[in-house]
């Protein structure tokens, strides 16, 4: 019958150390509760996001869902929690991004074009406005839509966009400067 030697002392304590360490790189980041608080604060702010960069509101919500599980998964090496929204805003942009790009490659995959949007005469004065501001706004480079987006219909200062687009302030203002003249354009045309 084979003898089973202990476990060697050495080990035995190291497993508690390695458990300490863990707790202590947790501890340094974001906390749960504080992301839930975030969550709470912020989940509606997020999905306006969302909503300004992507048309439905199914991919808004999972595009903001898979945010916050990816901030929490990562929450340790937040080292900031006043910083954990900035996250969230990068990542909720980020996945708007490649939902994007998903449904662009799915529409050159598809053999038939998709149906349009509901008639002018079944909306009101406001929804036709909405519509060609909307359209407008596809219009405009990438950059300039997210700039604009971020800057406007999410009331952020630019800053916080430069921030949240990893780009300069300098950059931030120029996007922002074409986008609104290239939105002056073409509106102006449709009147």
């Amino acid at each position: 019958m084979p003898v089973i030697a202990p476990m060697p002392a050495a080990r035995r304590t190291g497993l508690p150390a390695q458990r300490e360490s863990a707790e202590e790189s947790v501890a340094a980041g974001t906390t749960v509760d504080h992301l839930t608080e975030t969550y709470r604060a912020h989940y509606r702010s997020l999905l306006g996001l969302a909503a300004l960069l992507l048309d439905d509101t199914a991919s808004c919500e999972d595009v903001v869902q898979e945010a916050f599980i990816r901030v929490h998964s990562a929450r340790s090496r937040v080292r900031e929690p006043e910083k954990t929204l900035a996250y969230l805003r990068q990542t909720v942009v980020n996945l708007s991004r490649s939902a994007l790009r998903r449904r662009i490659l799915g529409l050159k995959l598809l053999s038939k074009p998709m149906p349009d949007m509901a008639s002018a005469e079944e909306g009101a004065y406001d929804q036709l406005e909405r519509d060609a501001l909307i359209k407008a706004m596809r219009g405009l480079q990438r950059r300039q839509r997210e700039v604009l987006v971020l800057r406007y219909f999410a009331d952020m200062t630019e800053a916080q966009v430069a921030e949240t687009l990893g780009i300069s302030l300098g950059s931030v203002k120029a996007y922002g400067s074409r986008g609104i003249a290239a939105l002056r354009v073409v509106m102006e045309a449709q009147v």
